[in-house]
């Protein structure tokens, strides 16, 4: 018999409060009848979620669907929370009502600022009185720099909860920014890099997986945030070395599907060469086939090539190929390509071929 994942969340707390019997066989039916028979209740947690943009729109009707957490939604679109009112779900004013009524919040927001204003601007997250607050654990998903993580989740560790919740008496944030795009969002694919306490990290995982597929626990406060500008760097240096040399390979007469096949199967092999490929009609359902609609754009990358450049400033790490994509990308959008996918430096900054 399929146990539900609300049961299985439950297990190993309930199990020591309800102890099975040595003789009762350990299967996980054996278990579900068990939790069933007896009048034990898993009281399903209160999740506000905030922000519903591209990628927090498909990430709370995941969590929706799962049907392991009653949801409340806000956003400054009152079209998109309009959307979910339609569908029933509870949709709150201001992030300050958010946290009146939830355990736990999850934010996904455009920028650094943007965090900050609905934590701790007026109405904000925070803004409860006193330094009490409702939910025990705060989830920032935006894609931020590390200092403005750390600085926020220390903010929040100096709160006090208004009912203490387990053995905790104050709150905790965690950083956790996805990898994996609109289309992981909407696929349930995505990979969170999570930064902050690891008893945390390991208590939250059942709500991640409920909008994603893997969980990484990268460390401290700031580390998750740290580690998503990183690989947006990686794949930002990637996409622009194999564009150029997509683009250089059709000067010279190959064809950008013949080097892609040399690509893929020698040591020039990577994701945007044989999995994202830059070249319109190498390959299908990648945005250079759907030209370079969708999928993760221009604006998006040089915001976070920002966030890596400042970051490496901060700290007085020379990175010239951080600088480099940097001003490529930002050239790219201030010649108006920015709502495309960055992939489209291959044609409007390498001036590469549509001839695949």
């Amino acid at each position: 018999m399929a146990i539900s994942r609300a049961v299985k969340v439950g297990f190993t707390s309930l199990k020591s409060k309800f102890p099975i019997p040595p003789s009762t066989p350990s299967s996980s039916s054996s278990l579900y009848r068990f939790f069933s028979d007896s009048n034990v209740s898993i009281e399903k947690e209160k999740v506000g979620f905030i922000g519903l943009g591209n990628m927090g729109l498909h990430m709370v009707n995941n969590l929706i669907s799962s049907g392991l957490y009653h949801v409340s939604v806000h956003d400054k679109n009152f079209d998109a929370m309009k959307k979910f009112a339609e569908r029933g779900i509870a949709t709150k004013g201001t992030p300050f009502e958010v946290a009146q009524t939830s355990d736990i919040v999850i934010t996904m927001l455009p920028s650094s600022s943007n965090v900050m204003e609905v934590y701790t601007g007026p109405n904000g997250l925070l803004q409860g009185g006193g330094d009490v607050v409702r939910p025990w654990l705060f989830i920032d998903s935006s894609t931020i720099d590390p200092q403005t993580s750390r600085k926020l989740s220390a903010t929040i560790s100096n709160c006090v909860l208004k009912e203490k919740k387990g053995f905790r008496n104050t709150p905790v944030m965690l950083d956790a920014p996805v990898s994996g795009g609109v289309l992981g969002a909407e696929a349930r694919s995505l990979t969170f890099m999570v930064g902050g306490s690891e008893d945390a990290y390991l208590s939250a995982s059942p709500l991640f997986l409920s909008m994603g597929k893997n969980t990484i626990y990268c460390g401290g406060a700031g580390n998750g945030s740290a580690a998503k500008i990183c690989n947006n760097l990686a794949m930002a240096v990637s996409m622009l070395g194999v564009s150029e040399a997509l683009a250089l390979g059709q000067s010279l007469g190959i064809t950008a599907s013949t080097l892609t096949k040399i690509f893929n199967s020698s040591s020039a092999r990577c994701w945007s060469s044989d999995s994202y490929n830059p070249v319109p009609g190498v390959m299908e359902g990648v945005p250079s086939s759907k030209n370079y609609d969708g999928g993760f754009s221009s604006n998006l990358m040089a915001k976070d090539l920002k966030l890596a450049s400042a970051s490496a400033e901060d700290i007085g790490l020379k990175c010239p190929l951080t600088s480099q994509a940097k001003e490529i990308y930002v050239k790219l959008c201030e010649e108006g390509h920015g709502s495309k996918d960055f992939s489209c430096v291959f044609r409007h900054y390498f001036s590469g071929s549509d001839i695949c």
